[in-house]
């Protein structure tokens, strides 16, 4: 659904409340936004899927056995469960190697007082067959579910083959509208959506037009508040440049970026954040798609928010309430007169996805002198030769970060740690010239 078909001149369209179409939409878009927003509309249907359930936990990956944070949040949830019932069940279909990710994650929740259980079923365990009803009666035993990291795209198409659920994923699902607790990391995260993406390697693909069905996105399983997509290896892996362009395909109302060795934990109304060191939860409000030629991704009046450890977000209200030990610390208010930056200059950043650029853009932005920030994000070895899967290896795009009125920050110093609120996002698609650039003299010995 990539391909343009020619520019169609529509006005705004109300589908379910949601406004789906945007004057310039190719009708590929177009088609493609209704399928995915019919998938969003669904999963508020399902009457085994109440706006208030159970509580999900989204971790991003790389969970590490120190951060006693997460671990102690997965223990404390099946502890107060019915006798007999206070357990997680682990399962690891997604994972290379299920036997040794399965041990892992019991022996953390060993550490910290809690029982797990190996759900020993999925294509890679010799001689299981998920589709097994027998499954489903094992999984009521535990009060929790917990999904380990590996492939995404093979735990959907285990648990939904042919796009139908299989008793086990319908158990899963009706655990959590019960009350239960779903926990998932990494791929196990990628899942916990209404609309996930299964397989989406190149996040800069995405915002030049490459969304297919099937192959960058599928549906997910339906364990997160409605209109609410996740992804995770989030900043370290620059991946806000897929989920944007998906959150406005499927007209998601706000994404959510788990780092690794981070955790969202989704109750009613919102999550909070739980995260080691130099982790935390990247928000985003999506803004305005602006018109753009072709498939080009162009965004006007995103919001970003940067959360840490023991931040919390409303997700009715769009506000943040910061941990006790940001509201301890110092209040930074950029446009207010009395400001003054810790960081001068104005700076240009070469590459916007790099390892963990996003966010920190963001806390230069808030504790600077500047009222923007800008940047570059382009795939391709700038001289060499283009990447032969790229779907227009010229294409590229302009980020700007400004600030708002809205925009403040709470900052600790030791150690040194923000929360941002209220970012703006702004993108324009550009072109590049290659190469991009040249010697100033030939190369000797060449």
């Amino acid at each position: 659904m990539s391909v343009a078909v020619g520019q169609v001149g529509v006005a705004w369209a109300q589908v379910g409340g949601c406004r789906l179409f945007r004057s310039g939409d190719t009708i590929a878009a177009m088609l493609q936004k209704l399928l995915l927003g019919a998938l969003l509309g669904l999963a508020a249907l399902l009457p085994a899927m109440p706006a208030h359930a159970g509580t999900t936990v989204a971790i991003g990956g790389a969970l590490q056995d120190g951060t006693a944070a997460i671990w102690q949040r997965l223990a404390t949830l099946v502890q107060a469960a019915p006798a007999g019932r206070d357990c997680w069940h682990v399962i690891t279909i997604a994972s290379a190697e299920p036997d040794e990710a399965a041990a892992r994650v019991v022996a953390n929740l060993a550490h910290h007082g809690a029982r797990g259980r190996h759900l020993r079923v999925g294509p890679r365990v010799a001689g299981t067959d998920a589709g097994d009803a027998r499954w489903a009666d094992e999984l009521r035993r535990c009060h929790g579910v917990y999904m380990t990291g590996g492939a995404q795209a093979r735990l959907v198409d285990t648990l939904r083959p042919g796009g139908v659920p299989t008793p086990l994923l319908r158990a899963m699902q009706a655990l959590w509208a019960e009350g239960g607790a779903v926990a998932g990391s990494s791929a196990g995260t990628a899942v916990l959506s209404a609309v996930m993406f299964r397989d989406a390697p190149d996040p800069l693909a995405a915002m030049k037009g490459r969304l297919r069905e099937g192959q960058e996105w599928d549906r997910g399983f339906g364990l997160l508040p409605v209109g609410v997509v996740v992804d995770q290896h989030a900043v370290r892996r620059g991946r806000i440049a897929r989920l944007l362009p998906l959150l406005h395909a499927s007209a998601g109302t706000l994404g959510v970026a788990v780092e690794e060795n981070s955790a969202a934990v989704f109750t009613p109304g919102g999550f909070e954040v739980l995260a080691g060191s130099g982790g935390g939860v990247l928000v985003v409000e999506p803004g305005q798609r602006t018109p753009q030629p072709g498939d080009a991704f162009g965004l006007q009046g995103a919001t970003l928010h940067w959360l840490d450890s023991g931040d919390r977000y409303d997700i009715a209200t769009r506000r943040i309430t910061p941990s006790a030990a940001r509201r301890a610390g110092t209040l930074l208010q950029p446009l207010d007169p009395a400001h003054r930056g810790y960081r001068r200059g104005a700076w240009y950043y070469a590459d916007m996805l790099g390892d963990g650029v996003i966010v920190t853009a963001m806390k230069r932005l808030v504790d600077g002198d500047q009222r923007q920030l800008q940047g570059l994000a382009f795939s391709g070895h700038p001289v060499g030769p283009v990447e032969p899967d790229d779907p227009d290896p010229t294409l590229a795009f302009e980020w700007t970060l400004r600030l708002d009125a809205a925009t403040r920050a709470w900052l600790v110093t030791s150690p040194e740690g923000y929360t941002v609120e209220g970012v703006k996002l702004d993108i324009v698609p550009v072109r590049l010239q290659r190469p991009l650039f040249r010697p100033l003299a030939a190369p000797q010995g060449r």
